[in-house]
This record gives structure tokens, sequence and C-alpha cells, in this order.
């Protein structure tokens, strides 16, 4: 039995005097996509069919390297933070499923998380482990790698985890792991890169083996942080030659905030998805470098060029293409939930963009080498306001028109903050 977090007739109080309005918004701009050649309803049941996985990580606040600033009613557990998560799903219908990091979020009865997990309307993505970081009682440190360590006593250490992360995540009704690492060097002539990069492929391969049949591997590569000199896996070329080597189970995963300023990310998109090595993203924004600010906050257009690039490649496959979607942010100044809402709202609105683009026209404009006609194509989805599309879908799959005001409604965060414990303070983010 399902046990939403609110109580259904308040969002359906909320959505009463808003209803009209947007049923006039959506004719408004059925019309207008009906001049250009395209259905509104088939934008809206695409949507409707969208999906983007929120990590329990980003239910709590998050912080800078020098403080973090805790607020009222935030999650702790991961009973909690599953209770924040189903909320975010409730009003905004987008987010389906939770992204679970371990040991964070370990517990001795994942069947019994999941069950959990299913009551509250949620199922589980990809699992994450951690070798970015020493945990009591380890038995030798990641100071100097983990994966790629000189030791093979701490690569074993890493790797055991990895598969410790795929047996929990079979319980959990996951279907993949995300594994990012931090191996690297921050000083020249400190590591074998040639070694470190044979050590992470032998590494990796073990992972591999012990994966489930119907399972993938997502692979991030990042360019600095907390290497600073050199990363192992470090770009989009080198994640992919590493997918390669593995097999067909190994993708590579993009989060957008692990490139250089200025990179064309959208061309990353487009490249790994022509070779079938595209397997999903981690959505944030960045002004200077890995931020893991609000997605679309910064740079909206970039988002939008990369869900141009993921709807030219669905179509090319027929169907056949699922990339996996995630959230990954760190919220330091606004609720959680709130920010969530925000993000999972401009991710859906930059799909709902490239599904307008007139492709007909946008590849004879191409191909007959019309630069200004080309651009225009783009810029004509781009500047539609598609929120009429994106409330629509919502209220017909039961959530909110307005999700921000409907959960301020609610008073969640204030009533948490009697329940719940109070979130102690850090030095930092982690």
């Amino acid at each position: 039995m399902t046990r939403l977090p609110l109580p259904q007739d308040l969002i359906e109080r909320e959505n009463a005097p808003r209803r009209a309005a947007l049923e006039d918004e959506y004719e408004s701009l059925g019309r207008a996509l009906e001049r250009r050649g395209r259905s509104i309803d088939q934008v809206k049941q695409r949507v409707k069919a969208f999906a983007v996985a929120v990590p329990t990580w980003g239910l709590g606040v998050g912080g800078t390297r020098f403080a973090k600033f805790p607020i009222p009613g935030e999650p702790i557990t991961i009973h909690e933070k599953l209770e924040d998560a189903a909320v975010v799903n409730q009003l905004g219908r987008l987010t389906p499923t939770a992204s679970p990091h371990f040991p964070w979020d370990k517990v001795d009865d994942p069947a019994s998380l999941r069950e959990e997990a299913a009551e509250l309307g949620l199922g589980f993505d990809a699992v994450n482990s951690n070798t970015f970081q020493d945990q009591p009682g380890q038995g030798w440190s990641y100071k100097f790698g983990s994966l790629t360590h000189t030791d093979k006593a701490v690569r074993d250490q890493a790797i055991a985890h990895n598969i410790d992360c795929i047996d929990l995540g079979v319980a959990l009704g996951s279907k993949a792991i995300t594994v990012w690492i931090g191996d690297g060097a921050n000083f020249p002539g400190q590591q074998n890169q040639t070694k470190a990069f044979d050590r992470y492929l032998d590494s990796m391969s073990q992972i591999y083996a012990a994966l489930p049949t119907d399972w993938r591997m997502f692979m991030e590569h990042k360019l600095y942080e907390p290497a600073f000199y050199s990363t192992v896996i470090s770009d989009w070329g080198t994640n992919l030659i590493a997918a390669q080597q593995l097999g067909d189970k190994a993708r590579c995963l993009v989060d957008l905030g692990h490139h250089a300023p200025n990179v064309n990310i959208e061309q990353i998109v487009a490249r790994l998805a022509r070779f079938g090595k595209l397997g999903g993203f981690h959505f944030n924004d960045s002004k200077y470098g890995d931020d893991d600010l609000d997605t679309g906050s910064i740079n909206p257009h970039q988002l939008f060029l990369i869900f141009n690039e993921l709807v030219e490649a669905e179509a090319r496959a027929n169907g056949d293409f699922h990339p996996a979607y995630m959230i990954d942010q760190s919220h330091n100044v606004t609720d959680p939930i709130e920010s969530l809402l925000l993000s999972a709202g401009a991710i859906a609105g930059s799909y709902a963009r490239a599904l307008i683009v007139d492709r007909e026209a946008l590849d004879a404009h191409q191909t007959g080498n019309d630069v200004v006609s080309a651009f225009q194509d783009l810029r004509r989805a781009y500047e539609t306001d598609v929120a009429p599309i994106l409330a629509m879908a919502r209220l017909e799959l039961g959530g909110a028109i307005d999700p921000i005001d409907t959960y301020r409604a609610s008073e969640w965060r204030p009533r948490k903050a009697q329940e719940r414990a109070r979130a102690s303070a850090a030095a930092g983010i982690v």
C-alpha cells in the first residue's frame, strides 16, 4: 500500500484555483505549436513518461569545503531521506527513484528498505560506491588512491566494496552501479600514469565480472579534484577507452560539472551516444568548476543543447536508447526539496523544448549549410515557454501545478523540524 507523505487533498486544494489559468495557457500554447506542426499533447505524453532520479545525499544540506549550515528538519537517516524524496516526487511527478550512496546509506536489511521505499511510491536507481574517503574501521587508507593504488591490498579492499554495493543494489532492486574515483596525482612524478590506468582497468574488470546479467556499470570522468595535477579518469576520451575495454555493460556517465569551463559537453554527448557508450547523466550546473549548483541555474541554454542531442540520438536509435538521468547537486543555502523540484523541472523543460525542435527543417538547413536558419530552428524551440506542458503533465499525474508554493503550504519542513533530530554542523562538505 502506498503511503504518500503529503495529503493528496492538500495538492488538490492548491491546484483548484490555478486550474483554469493553466488550461487557458495550455490551449494557447497548443495552438501556437500546432501552427508549427507540433502536437502539444504528444509532447506532454513524452514528458509524463520522463524520469530523473534524486540522490539521497542531495536531500540533505551539503556545504562548502569550509562549513556546512544545517537547516531545521534536515533528513539525517536514509529513512528520512526517502521521506523527503517522496515529497519531491509527489509534488513534481518526475522523480520516481532515489540513488543511494554506500556506505552512507547502508542498512542491515536492504530488502526491508526496498519495501519502505515502495510504500512511499519510490524505487531505487543506480547505487553509488565510495572509495574517495576513508571510513571508520577501514583496513587501508585511500589517501594515495583506491582502485589504482600501488598496493594490491588497497585495490582489493576497494574492489570488494564495489562488489558489496552491487549485492546491496540487487536487494534494493537497482540495475546499475556508478563508479567514481578521486584517484590521481597532485605532483608531477608522483604517479606512473600508464601503470595507474592499467591498474584501474584491472580493478574495474573484476567489478565488471560481478555484475548481474541485466546490470550496467556507469563510469564517471572528472577533470580534477581531489587530484589536481592528473586524474586517472580525467576526460570522456579516457572514459570511453576504459568502457570499450571492459565490455558492453560498461558505459560512460557524464556529470555536467566534471569538465573544463566552456567545454562543448553537447558534442561529447553526441559522440558517446553515437558509439553506444552513453550511460547517463549527473545533472547540475556550474559557474567556475564542479560547483554542483542547481541544474539550469547558470547555463540553461547548454542544458537544452544537450537534450537536443539526446532527442536526436533517441530518434536515431528507434526507441533503443535509455540513458539514466540523475540530479547531483549540493545545497548549502536553499531547502534541498525546493532545489530538487526546480532542477527536475528545468531538466524536463529542456527535454520538452528539444522535443518541439523541427527536426526535418533542421536537417535540411544543416545539409544545405544554411547556418542562420539552422540556428533559428534551435532558438525557436529554446525560447518557447513550455511551463504549461510541464504543469499539465504534473496535474494529470496527480502532482502540483505549482510545486514550490504547494510545498510551502504543506509546512513539511517546519513539521519535520519538530520531529527530527537536529543535524550537526560540520567543518566542510564531507
